[in-house]
């Protein structure tokens, strides 16, 4: 994983944007001048330490990208590419295979990217991963293209604006949702945009479903179950239509056990392949577990998984059931502790962190397990993406209920008449989707790129970490999206095949506890300081700009639910809009600590 930067079709180096970005990269930056442009890499090493420096040249192209190709591998034997690679960069195939087959390629791969390719065609290419596991920004300026892996790399070109639309946005949803981002003309790719670039305009995107396994590298996908819909899948487009899913005639329960078995243990093996150490964030859910029961079978040694409980009264704390589970899998289980004092210490940095802004509170543990584990782990496997893709929220069960018994469709249910309206606009799902299957696809859409790979993407790489994601692999979301909904959802009980498999395979996880969901206790360290916060809180700017001080008051005094987004984004805002020190940005908002 990495950070990268460009130019395309102008004459100003990338090198300053670069610069903004070393944390992705701590080993080291190289910039070079390419045909029409320049081009910037910061480099994590994670494969070929020594030879996979980027900017990559092979085939008469160029790529640099952030990420991992994680069938390169494959795809290097099936086309019999080893004697053409200088390299064992996991990018360095690609180019190969653009020479090969043009854009086609990219639908071979396997992976999370954000990468720029300029092919030995004259062609050049600005490609992000099917799930948006990897960001990727743009601006178009002055004939221009500009592209970086954050925000923060547009700063000396952007007058950091706020798009008050979007700020409201990230108070109603605790994240924004377009491909416009707060700061007005920046823009991100959505998840799985392909982009040709001519003549320094961004063309009209394609699409790469998350839905469809590579057609080559690694042996196929796994094998459908007799009656299976086709794995021909909707876009993140919204426009995009599906056909209709028919009501197969499955094989059995056990069998569809044994092919969740295989499909999860390829996503991990090939989500484990690093020339660096390698572990793995542990909760007390059923996800991390899964990831974690696979993990302990494919290698030898213990493990390494790292834990964050909560100190406060009253405060979910998931360490004794994560202790269980690294006891029967024999991990190398270390726990962190976070309390008040890591709120507001860590706060302003993570508020530093997230330019591209998500107000989930999960940002916080995050960023602190991150911290713990810089120094023993460069990777790190989570178990993101596992309820959006086999059915886990609660509000998915609400879905599939007749009206008559309170069915609804599973949305949020926010204040703000407009945010709701362009949220249904963004997350509109093919009709011919099953109630659940459109939940699902809405989420996939919006929350799971625009919150949870966000937070995962920049709490990490803050410290120099890869966060990989092996339920978000098209291998699995062939498997589990396409699934009837009754092997997601049954009763009382979400994710019913993953428990299922979990209660053969790791019965110390309690696959059928009843699902706690995630909380940090924020507002119990939020309210002593209530009345204080609104007085500060209430004159910060962009504050000001979409709420009144008397809201914000009423807020804060009245125990409302954007205590925590109002004061994360009074620190965001003072951060990235008025540059302050993420330490003088706390002290402005809520005072001395």
């Amino acid at each position: 994983m990495c950070g990268i930067a460009g130019v395309l079709h102008g004459s100003a180096s990338a090198r300053p944007m670069i610069e903004t970005l070393t944390h992705r990269g701590p080993n080291g930056v190289r910039t070079e001048q390419v045909r029409g442009g320049s081009v910037a890499h910061a480099r994590l090493s994670i494969i070929d330490l020594e030879g996979g420096w980027q900017p990559l040249h092979a085939a008469g192209g160029t790529v640099i990208g952030n990420g991992e190709i994680y069938n390169s591998v494959e795809l290097t034997a099936e086309f019999g590419l080893a004697d053409e690679l200088s390299t064992g960069s996991d990018f360095e195939p690609l180019l190969h295979l653009y020479a090969k087959e043009g854009p086609a390629a990219f639908q071979r791969l396997r992976g999370m990217y954000a990468f720029c390719l300029i092919g030995g065609d004259g062609r050049t290419w600005l490609v992000r991963d099917p799930f948006g596991i990897k960001p990727l920004y743009v601006l178009e300026q002055e004939g221009a293209v500009y592209f970086a892996s954050e925000p923060r790399a547009f700063a000396a070109l952007l007058d950091a604006e706020l798009d008050e639309d979007r700020a409201r946005e990230l108070l109603a949803f605790n994240y924004t949702l377009t491909g416009d981002t707060i700061f007005k003309g920046l823009k991100r790719l959505a998840p799985g945009e392909i982009v040709e670039v001519v003549d320094g305009k961004l063309q009209a995107p394609t699409h790469r479903s998350f839905l469809s396994s590579p057609v080559h590298g690694g042996g196929g996908p796994a094998q459908p179950v007799e009656g299976a819909a086709s794995s021909a899948a909707p876009s993140l487009a919204p426009s995009t239509t599906l056909r209709a899913v028919p009501l197969p005639r499955y094989a059995g329960e056990e069998e569809l056990v044994d092919q969740l078995d295989a499909v999860l243990e390829d996503s991990v093996r090939v989500h484990q392949r690093s020339d660096v150490p390698y572990g793995l964030f542990l909760s007390g859910g059923i996800d991390s577990a899964a990831i974690a029961t696979l993990m302990s079978r494919l290698n030898t040694r213990p493990v390494t998984a790292f834990t964050c409980g909560f100190d406060a009264p009253g405060a979910r704390d998931e360490r004794a059931q994560a202790e269980r589970v690294a006891r029967a899998l024999n991990l190398d289980w270390r726990e962190t502790r976070f309390d008040e004092a890591d709120f507001w210490r860590i706060l302003p940095q993570v508020a530093w962190a997230l330019d591209d802004p998500t107000a989930d509170y999960a940002t916080l543990p995050t960023y602190k397990l991150a911290e713990a584990a810089k120094g023993t782990l460069t990777v790190v496997l989570t178990g993101e993406g596992g309820d959006e893709l086999f059915g886990g929220y609660g509000r998915y069960r609400k879905a599939l209920r007749p009206a008559w018994l309170g069915g609804r469709p599973a949305e949020p249910r926010p204040d703000d008449a407009e945010a709701l309206a362009r949220w249904r606009a963004q997350a509109r799902a093919p009709a011919s989707l099953t109630r659940l299957q459109q939940a699902q696809w809405a989420d996939i859409a919006t929350w799971l790129p625009n919150d949870l790979l966000l937070k995962l993407d920049r709490c990490l790489m803050a410290h120099g970490l890869e966060g990989r994601t092996p339920f978000l692999d098209p291998r699995v979301a062939d498997f589990a999206f396409l699934l009837p909904d009754r092997f997601k959802v049954r009763g009382r009980y979400g994710k019913w095949l993953v428990r299922k498999w979990l209660e053969r395979v790791c019965p110390a996880a309690d696959p059928w506890a009843r699902k706690q969901g995630f909380t940090v206790p924020v507002d119990a360290w939020i309210a002593p300081r209530a009345a204080d916060l609104a007085e500060r809180i209430g004159k910060v700017e962009a504050v000001r700009r979409v709420r009144t001080p008397d809201a914000v008051r009423a807020t804060f005094v009245g125990g409302g639910a954007e205590r925590w987004p109002l004061l994360f984004f009074a620190v965001w805002s003072l951060v990235h809009l008025e540059g302050a020190s993420p330490e003088d940005a706390l002290r402005q908002a809520a005072g001395t600590i």
